[in-house]
């Protein structure tokens, strides 16, 4: 048993034995940036790219839908990186979280952006490992996410290396275009201490879900792995494995790759890079080592960078077995606890369409921060569309098969034709199994740790599950990345499908986790919440400033 699972018992106990260091208070003035910063890197910018109205969010969540075909170019990559993590709009609403006072102020602006973040810090880098097939020279670059532009760190055809680090039986077509995601700790645990990797785990699945959306929807796939040389690909990115994990690989089909002789020849083989860009290197050739690494680094804000036990511990434990890809089928004894077929079921009507096209869905999406207003209740149309989208979400795909993990329960305050109560979802049947009868507002707002939402007005409370210890047991300690970065990408499915049916929509990890495996019953089945997601409809007529036209 590796220390995953003590970190993840932890994690569900915090609500009552807090995490050390428990009396931890942020230096907010001596905060990192929200992204790396790489002076004097060369960098171009991204091209604009229109998104069809017919690729809907509908195409990009159907699980029955065959994988896209398609091909990525730069104009589809510069699309769904500006869609997904590029600055897309600013957050200036009046709402009932802790940092209103400090928006109006453009240093401390809060952007909005398609995927959704925990504490809006965004601690995932994007690179993009070109090689030969690409539109530019190929070589590493980093996606800049306030300009939109690709910044240069290495010259050089280093996708062998990344093909070699994924090994064998690895996701995806074959190529020589790669996105490499990396997250940099600092920016999340100088908030969130030792609690900062199971956020930014979700962080990871939220991103890559976004993904996987956009380009379902317009014919393409994204598929990412979870499982490769950790080791050998921070080398390659210059990273500090003590201050940055190397989380996902994403290999992209791309229009006019073919594949050549070079493509199976080991990426240990020298290749020709920028000495400017690279490592230093022996003078003697016979001593080069076979691998080349980004020679520029990223330069801290911060005067004073901390580090965390419990977030070197499980960076640790979780790269350690980074090149034992689940076998076929690995995960099946972790799969989602079935629904109860003894309890009363309650039918739902056909989900409402999400018609929205996704980045339309993805540039509305926002966090209620409390204007949820349960006068309206939430149709119930409306809510089997995001209990269907959380499902659609739960299957990461990749490396980590269609085994579904989650599993989904609501909180049922003002819902449309509905009894106030708990219930759990039946995805096979797309209906409700009652768990417990009762207004559950008092529940809800008891067990939540923060002021800035009232969960009694939200229409409905989801809350997902995973087998936690069961992945752990099956996979790995590695598997707390796969169990956070599906809750992730759960959540992200919900907040863009709230978007497109006209619903607010908040999501919280600040919640009293063993109280809510009390109230549903869960101790027998090993079912750990990890996170709420509310959804309702929001006081009309918001208080808002209208950056674009000011």
């Amino acid at each position: 048993m590796g220390y995953a699972h003590e970190y993840a018992a932890a994690i569900m106990h915090r609500g009552r034995v807090p995490m050390d260091p428990a009396d931890y208070v942020p230096n907010w003035q001596d905060g990192p940036r929200k992204a790396k910063f790489y002076p004097g890197a060369d960098s171009f910018p991204l091209p604009d790219a229109a998104y069809p109205s017919d690729a809907t969010l509908d195409r990009g969540l159907c699980p029955e839908g065959a994988p896209g075909d398609g091909e990525f170019d730069l104009a589809t990559l510069s699309g769904m990186l500006r869609d997904s993590y590029g600055l897309t709009g600013r957050r200036l609403g009046v709402q009932a979280n802790t940092d209103l006072s400090a928006l109006p102020f453009y240093p401390l602006a809060n952007w909005s952006r398609g995927s959704a973040s925990g504490g809006g810090l965004y601690p995932v880098g994007v690179h993009w490992v070109s090689g030969p097939s690409g539109p530019v020279p190929p070589g590493v670059h980093y996606y800049s996410t306030r300009h939109h532009a690709m910044q240069r760190l290495l010259t050089g055809d280093v996708s062998g290396q990344v093909r070699a680090a994924l090994g064998e039986g690895a996701p995806g077509p074959a190529t020589d275009q790669y996105l490499v995601l990396s997250i940099k700790y600092w920016q999340n645990s100088f908030k969130y201490n030792s609690f900062s990797f199971h956020a930014v785990s979700m962080d990871l699945g939220a991103c890559v879900q976004t993904w996987r959306m956009w380009a379902a929807a317009r014919g393409l796939a994204v598929e990412p792995a979870l499982w490769f040389d950790e080791e050998r690909l921070a080398a390659l990115l210059g990273a500090d494995p003590r201050e940055e994990g190397i989380f996902a690989v994403v290999p992209l089909k791309w229009v006019g790759y073919k594949p050549s002789s070079d493509d199976e020849v080991s990426a240990a083989a020298p290749v020709s890079v920028s000495s400017e860009d690279v490592s230093e290197r022996p003078k003697d050739v016979s001593e080069r080592p076979k691998d080349v690494s980004v020679r520029r680094k990223d330069v801290e804000r911060s005067r004073t960078v901390l580090t965390f036990d419990a977030l070197l511990r499980m960076q640790e434990a979780t790269s350690a077995g980074a090149t034992a890809r689940p076998a076929p089928g690995a995960l099946a004894p972790a799969a989602a606890h079935p629904v109860d077929p003894a309890a009363a079921e309650v039918e739902l009507p056909p989900a409402r369409p999400l018609e929205t096209d996704v980045r339309t869905a993805l540039r509305d999406r926002r966090s209620s921060f409390g204007r949820f207003e349960g006068q309206q209740p939430v149709t119930r149309p409306q809510l089997a569309a995001c209990l269907g989208a959380a499902v659609a979400g739960s299957r990461l795909g990749g490396d980590t098969g269609e085994v579904p993990l989650a599993k989904l329960y609501a909180f049922v305050s003002h819902v449309e034709g509905l009894e106030p109560g708990s219930y759990a979802y039946d995805p096979e049947r797309r209906s409700l199994r009652r768990v417990k009868e009762g207004r559950p507002g008092e529940f809800l707002q008891k067990n939540y740790f923060l002021a800035n939402y009232n969960l009694e007005q939200a229409g409905a409370v989801l809350v997902p599950t995973v087998r936690t210890t069961a992945v752990l047991d099956a996979v790995g300690d590695r598997g707390y990345r796969l169990v956070n970065a599906t809750i992730g990408a759960v959540a992200q499915s919900v907040y863009t499908a709230a978007s497109a049916v006209d619903l607010g929509c908040g999501v919280a990890l600040g919640f009293d986790n063993i109280s809510y495996i009390e109230e549903l019953g869960l101790e027998e089945t090993g079912e750990a919440p990890l996170l709420i997601m509310m959804i309702g409809n929001e006081r009309p007529a918001p208080a808002d400033f209208r950056y674009e036209i000011a």
